[in-house]
C-alpha cells in the first residue's frame, strides 16, 4: 500500500501527498501516468517483464512511452544492460534468463527514464541468498550514486543496507531508525 501511494499507483483517501511539488491526489489518471513515467522507477518482486519482448525491448519500454528515437533508446538499453552485467543477453527473452538475471533486467528498466526516485518492492524476494546479495549491492550502488531508493522488505539482512529504516505495523510507522548514526 505504501509503495502504491508513493509510486502514484493509488491516490490517498485523506490528506495531501506532494511529490516534486505536485499534489498527486488531484491529478487525473493520464497526468499520474505521465508523472510516474517521468519521475519514478519501479523494481517489482515478480520482475513484471513482458515475456514476448527481449531484454533490450523490456529495458526500452519506458523510453518508447517517453517518445525516444529508436537509436537513442537502443543505446540507452545497451548502456543499462552493461551496467547490470547483461550486455551479452540483449536479444534473450525473460524465459531464457535466471531469476537473478530477470531482476537485473527489471532494475535496468527501472533506470531507463533516469528517475529521481526508485521504488523497490521486495527486490530480492524471489531470489536465492547469493543472488539477493548481488542485487542489494547493485541497489546500494544506485543509492550511493545519488538515486533515492525506497525499498519494502521483511528481511532484516536486506533492510540493513538502508540508511534509514521505517518500521511499520498495520499501516502505521512504529519507529524510524537512522542506520550508521
Amino acid at each position: 500500500t505504501m509503495l502504491n501511494l508513493l509510486g502514484c499507483l493509488d491516490r490517498p483517501t485523506t490528506g495531501t501527498y506532494l511529490l516534486e511539488g505536485q499534489d498527486v491526489g488531484v491529478m487525473d489518471d493520464d497526468d499520474l501516468s505521465t508523472f510516474r513515467l517521468q519521475h519514478l522507477g519501479f523494481i517489482f518482486q515478480s520482475f513484471n517483464l513482458i515475456a514476448q519482448l527481449t531484454v533490450r525491448e523490456n529495458i526500452e519500454l519506458p523510453l518508447y512511452y517517453l517518445g525516444w528515437e529508436a537509436q537513442k533508446s537502443a543505446e540507452r538499453a545497451a548502456e543499462l544492460a552493461a551496467l547490470v552485467g547483461l550486455e551479452g543477453r540483449l536479444e534473450h527473452r525473460p524465459s531464457e534468463l535466471s531469476g537473478g538475471q530477470q531482476q537485473r533486467v527489471a532494475i535496468a528498466r527501472a533506470l531507463a527514464n533516469d528517475p529521481a526516485i526508485v521504488l523497490a518492492d521486495e527486490p530480492t524476494g524471489n531470489l536465492d541468498s547469493a543472488t539477493g546479495r548481488q542485487i542489494m549491492t547493485m541497489i546500494s550502488e544506485l543509492n550511493a550514486s545519488g538515486k533515492t531508493v525506497l525499498m519494502v522488505t521483511h528481511e532484516p539482512d536486506i533492510a540493513a543496507h538502508a540508511g534509514y529504516q521505517l518500521h511499520m505495523r498495520d499501516g502505521r510507522i512504529e519507529r524510524i531508525e537512522e542506520r550508521g548514526a
